[in-house]
């Protein structure tokens, strides 16, 4: 388990501060705050892993932190090791100012004691105060329950809390000195693949990499990728993939010789996607020195259509197999890759990525089915979950191959794991229940082989996307719910209307009852663009946490109000908490700008 970009991994700094009156008052509380940073680094270390499977690493300050001198030399520290997140912790008074993490580009957590003995909680609240009135918006972490001075427990409201902010605080972290990779550019007038280098910049801290198309058509000619590896990925996909029927016109469909060719491009589209992404040192060794560096891209994205699909075979193969935790090599974390190079998308499939360390979801959101319509073309009525109507959601066949729920828990319910809980039995189920159907030449002339397959069973699933409003700015919304199963009478019927070659995620959003989450067509017809980022598990809070360290607003969520966990200040924008997000975005504004 290594990470396969450029740049060390964050740490998450604990910050034990301290009431720094000598002579029997800081002695006394010494042992008791000290051991609050230990509990907190071990909650952090043993529950917390990065994409790559590699463990998050804390660093506690030598000592505590009773004044400024204490604070420069943590600091100090922080920097060497590689410090990107700080939660300080506390059981009592200390010097609000004096003691707190004044470094704007590092995302900051409080924990407050809730003891009755030394008044932690004022010293939160006079922090907390101190960091609004400087503008470095800091998280509040409180427990509801009282402790006794001497327990050395975490209350589960507190793990919840310093849990949800580590992890959206770390995958802000990961993102910083990234790089977006762009090949080829705007994908059919697509808005959210005219890739915004200043949103990627000021609001992620990433780069933006363009490479256009030819590129890949140049190392395809030139054969400057590793021959070996596209030998043995070959041979895999003739033993692994299924290839599935030519539902094509009869006199437009291509002979064996051509679908043959199709598959070698498609693997060499792969192989070299990939090594632009995070570079490959074999091409070093066979005398490419600058290709093999790669463009240390954590995310990215393949125009695709029309331009390169018109002409050659789509890279719906390419991206499925990115986007999966598997190939020919084996087991592994999974890409972030979008199809039509739709940017917007990437970035909350990345977010996805980077809080659940699954594979992720790309889809068009394609059809609300009404009750009523299902029943009318099927002559069958929904059920259960589906009740009251179900969403669509199908794409040309980029979808992690992970989305066809084959992968199982220990109780047999259909999930999608991180890679190192991934066995080789879940890998074969994947493989042996999608099989790759010749592309429709209609869509594209230059042939392809698309996923077909449906998301099995019901697993609890996020779906999210990012929309840029001129005049505003990036906003994220999120709909938490279940994909369903429908009986295959049903969805062979309903998928037969749309594209019966792609794969298919039958999805239910959680109803409140109200605003966008009235009903399923509410939820529908309020998505703000033509694709989704789904994610397994219900992540909605932990996206929230994230945008408001991002400073994006959240425009449209059905996240209970009791989850929600943002920075304190956003507290002093107003009563109403989708408003208030919006004007404490507005007032910080992104971090890197």
């Amino acid at each position: 388990m290594s990470n396969r970009l450029i740049g060390r991994l964050p740490k998450v700094g604990i910050r034990p501060v301290i009431d720094g009156r000598e002579r029997g008052v800081r002695e006394s509380l010494e042992v008791q705050t000290m051991n609050m940073a230990k509990a907190a680094a071990a909650l952090i270390e043993e529950n917390l892993r990065f994409p790559s499977g590699e463990k998050v690493e804390c660093v506690i300050a030598d000592t505590t932190i009773g004044g400024v001198a204490d604070a420069a030399n943590c600091a100090d520290k922080f920097k060497r090791e590689g410090v990107e997140v700080s939660l300080t912790v506390t059981p009592c008074w200390c010097y609000g100012t004096e003691v707190m993490d004044a470094d704007p580009l590092i995302s900051k957590a409080v924990w407050g004691f809730n003891g009755t003995e030394r008044p932690g909680a004022v010293y939160l609240a006079a922090a907390l105060a101190g960091y609004t009135q400087k503008g470095l918006p800091a998280f509040g972490i409180y427990g509801r329950d009282v402790q006794d001075a001497g327990d050395t427990t975490i209350p589960n409201d507190v793990k919840e809390k310093i849990l949800r902010f580590a992890k959206a605080a770390l995958a802000a972290a990961q993102m910083k000195g990234k790089s977006y990779l762009s090949i080829g550019y705007t994908s059919m007038g697509i808005a959210g693949s005219m890739v915004n280098p200043d949103f990627f910049q000021d609001y992620l801290g990433m780069r933006t990499e363009f490479v256009d198309s030819v590129e890949v058509k140049r190392r395809i000619d030139q054969e400057i990728y590793d021959k070996e590896e596209f030998e043995k990925a070959l041979a895999w996909v003739k033993a692994n993939c299924q290839e599935g029927e030519d539902r094509n016109d009869a006199a437009k469909q291509t002979d064996r010789e051509r679908k043959d060719w199709e598959w070698e491009i498609v693997v060499k589209m792969t192989l070299i996607c990939r090594d632009l992404m995070i570079g490959n040192p074999k091409l070093a060794e066979l005398g490419f020195g600058e290709e093999s560096k790669g463009h240390n891209a954590i995310t990215g994205g393949f125009q695709g259509q029309r331009q390169w699909t018109d002409y050659y075979p789509n890279a719906d193969f390419t991206e499925a197999i990115l986007n999966s935790s598997f190939d020919w090599n084996g087991i592994r974390e999974a890409f972030v890759f979008a199809t039509e190079n739709d940017s917007l998308n990437a970035v909350p499939m990345l977010f996805g990525h980077l809080l659940t360390n699954t594979a992720q979801i790309f889809s068009d959101v394609r059809t609300f089915w009404s009750p009523e319509s299902v029943k009318r073309v099927t002559g069958k009525e929904l059920t259960g979950l589906a009740k009251d109507g179900i969403i669509h959601l199908i794409n040309s066949g980029s979808t992690t191959l992970d989305a066809t729920a084959q992968q199982k828990d220990a109780d047999g319910n259909s999930v999608m794991k991180p890679y190192w809980e991934i066995t080789e039995a879940d890998v074969s189920a994947c493989l042996e229940n999608t099989v790759w159907s010749p592309a429709d030449l209609g869509y594209f002339r230059g042939g392809g082989y698309s996923s077909q397959f449906k998301t099995a069973g019901q697993m609890p699933v996020t779906m999210s996307r990012v929309n840029w409003v001129k005049g505003l700015g990036p906003v994220i919304q999120i709909a938490e719910g279940w994909t369903v199963e429908l009986p295959d009478d049903v969805h062979s019927i309903l998928d037969e209307r749309t594209n019966p070659t792609w794969p298919t995620t039958w999805f239910v959003p959680r109803l409140t009852g109200n605003g966008a989450f009235k009903d399923v067509y509410s939820v529908m017809a309020n998505w703000g663009a033509n694709h989704g980022a789904i994610s397994f598990g219900h992540i909605g809070a932990d996206l929230i946490t994230l945008a408001s360290i991002l400073r994006i607003p959240v425009c449209m969520h059905n996240v209970g109000e009791g989850s929600i966990f943002r920075p304190s200040a956003w507290a002093s924008f107003g009563m109403d908490k989708e408003a208030a997000d919006y004007k404490a975005c507005e007032t910080y504004g992104p971090m890197f700008a």
